[in-house]
C-alpha cells in the first residue's frame, strides 16, 4: 500500500514539474514575433524573423495602408449620396483641420489597418500598391497611406543571418507560424506598465512609435555627453521637466534631455494589449513606464489570429426597429479584424472590431464602445465614432442591403 502511495506522490510531483516547465517554455516563447518567407523578383527566398521597416516586430503590431476606392457606394441611392455629400461639406466647415475626401467622383476612400497576425501574404504590385491576402482568402487592393508601404524589410534568415531588402526587390511576403524559440533574433519584447494622467496601461510597449525591442536604443544627452542606451538595460523612464529620469536594471539613475526620445518631441507611447487593442498616449499625458518581464512571452502567436470573418450583428434604430445580418460599418469596415479608432481623454484607442460587443452612439460627438472583456470606453474625435460616420449597410439576405444613416442608429450589437 505504501508503494502505491509513493508512486502516486511521485507521479503527482512529476506532473507538477512538467506543468511548471511547460509554463516556463510558454513564457519564454518567441511565437509572438513576425515570421515568414520573402521571395524577391529574382525568385530568391529568405525565411526567418521579420521586422517591417525599423518598426513593426510582433503579430500584434498593425499594418496600415489605404483603400483606393470604395465599392460599397454602389448600394446607396442617389438621394442617400446627396445627403452624405451635403453632410461632408458641412463637416469640412466644422472640422477645418480635417481633410475630407471629395465626392465629385463618388470615390470616398478610407484608411486600412489590421494586425500583422491577420495577414496571409502581401504581393508588391508597385511603388505604392500592394495586394494583401487575409487568412480567409480575401484579397484586398491597397495603396499608400503609411510608411508600411515602401518600407525596407529586415529579415533574419535562419541560414545566412540578417538581410535588409529594398521594397523594389521584393515580390511576395508570405507569413508563417513562428518557431517557439528563435536562436538568432532581433531582441526581446518590451513589456511594461505605462502610467498616465488618465490611468495605467499594461502590455507590449512601443516607445516614440518606434522602439519596441530590447536592442533598440534610447537616445539623450547628459551633462557629460550623449548616450544611447539599449532598452533591455532600462527599468523605468519617468517624465521630469524638459527631460526624463532613467533608471537602469542595475539601479543606476541618470537624467536625459535633448532628444525626441525624452522630451516633448516624442511622438507618443503605444501600448498593445492582447484581447483589447492598442492605445497611443501623447507625451503630455505620459508620466512613467516601468518595464518588466512578460508572462505572455512575446505575445499572441500567428495561429491565435483566426481566419477573418465578415462582420455580423444586430442594429437597433431610433425608431425601435431591429435589423440583423452581415454589416459594413462606416460604409467601409467589412471584416472583424478591421479597426475602430477614437480618443478618450486625449488617449487614442485602436480596437479590432472582433474585440467589441456593442457600439452605442451617445450624441453627434461621442460613442460608447463595449468590449467583450467587459470593459468600455467613450470615444470621440474620429469618423468611426462621430456623426462623420458614413452609416452602416445591413445584408439581411442575398439581396441588396439596407442602408442606415449614423444619426438613425441607437445601438449595434456585434456577433
Amino acid at each position: 500500500m505504501k508503494k502505491v502511495q509513493l508512486l502516486k506522490l511521485f507521479l503527482a510531483g512529476l506532473f507538477l514539474f512538467v506543468a511548471i516547465a511547460f509554463q516556463e517554455v510558454e513564457a519564454q516563447s518567441d511565437q509572438g514575433f513576425i515570421y515568414g518567407k520573402i521571395t524577391t523578383i529574382d525568385n530568391n527566398t529568405y525565411t526567418g524573423q521579420i521586422r517591417w521597416g525599423k518598426e513593426e516586430a510582433y503579430w500584434l503590431d498593425m499594418f496600415n495602408s489605404s483603400k483606393p476606392r470604395n465599392r460599397n457606394l454602389r448600394y446607396l441611392s442617389r438621394d442617400d449620396r446627396e445627403k452624405l455629400e451635403d453632410r461632408h461639406h458641412s463637416w469640412t466647415s466644422r472640422w477645418s483641420n480635417i481633410v475630407v475626401s471629395g465626392w465629385g467622383d463618388r470615390d470616398h476612400t478610407h484608411s486600412f489597418a489590421c494586425n500583422f497576425g491577420d495577414i496571409k501574404s502581401i504581393d508588391i504590385i508597385g511603388r505604392e500598391r500592394i495586394e494583401l491576402e487575409l487568412k480567409n482568402g480575401e484579397r484586398l487592393d491597397l495603396e499608400g497611406g503609411s510608411n508600411d508601404i515602401g518600407a525596407q524589410i529586415r529579415i533574419l534568415d535562419k541560414e545566412i543571418g540578417k538581410l535588409e531588402l529594398k521594397w523594389s526587390r521584393i515580390e511576395t511576403v508570405e507569413f508563417l507560424d513562428t518557431p517557439a524559440n528563435i536562436s538568432d533574433k532581433f531582441g526581446e519584447p518590451l513589456y511594461g506598465t505605462v502610467e498616465t494622467d488618465e490611468g495605467d496601461f499594461t502590455g507590449f510597449v512601443q516607445w516614440d512609435h518606434d522602439e519596441r525591442i530590447s536592442t533598440d536604443k534610447l537616445d539623450g544627452d547628459t551633462d557629460d555627453g550623449d548616450v544611447a542606451i539599449a532598452f533591455g538595460k532600462i527599468k523605468s523612464i519617468e517624465r521630469d521637466g524638459r527631460g526624463c529620469i532613467i533608471k537602469l536594471q542595475s539601479g543606476r539613475e541618470m537624467y536625459l534631455t535633448g532628444s525626441n526620445d525624452v522630451n516633448s518631441g516624442n511622438r507618443g507611447i503605444i501600448v498593445n494589449m492582447p484581447g483589447m487593442g492598442r492605445v497611443d498616449i501623447k507625451w503630455r499625458e505620459f508620466r512613467k513606464v516601468t518595464f518588466e518581464k512578460s508572462s505572455k512571452g512575446s505575445g499572441p502567436a500567428y495561429s491565435s489570429f483566426k481566419p477573418t470573418k465578415r462582420l455580423k450583428g444586430v442594429i437597433k434604430t431610433i425608431r425601435g426597429e431591429s435589423i440583423s445580418g452581415e454589416l459594413i460599418y462606416d460604409l467601409d469596415e467589412e471584416f472583424d479584424m478591421e479597426i475602430i479608432q477614437g480618443e478618450q481623454d486625449d488617449i487614442e484607442y485602436l480596437i479590432p472590431l472582433r474585440n467589441i460587443s456593442k457600439i452605442t452612439p451617445k450624441n453627434y460627438d461621442y460613442t460608447k464602445i463595449e468590449l467583450k472583456n467587459g470593459k468600455s470606453v467613450l470615444l470621440t474625435d474620429s469618423q468611426d465614432v462621430t456623426d462623420r460616420n458614413d452609416g452602416v449597410l445591413v445584408f439581411e439576405d442575398k439581396g441588396d442591403p439596407i442602408y442606415i444613416p449614423w444619426d438613425e442608429i441607437e445601438e449595434i450589437k456585434l456577433n
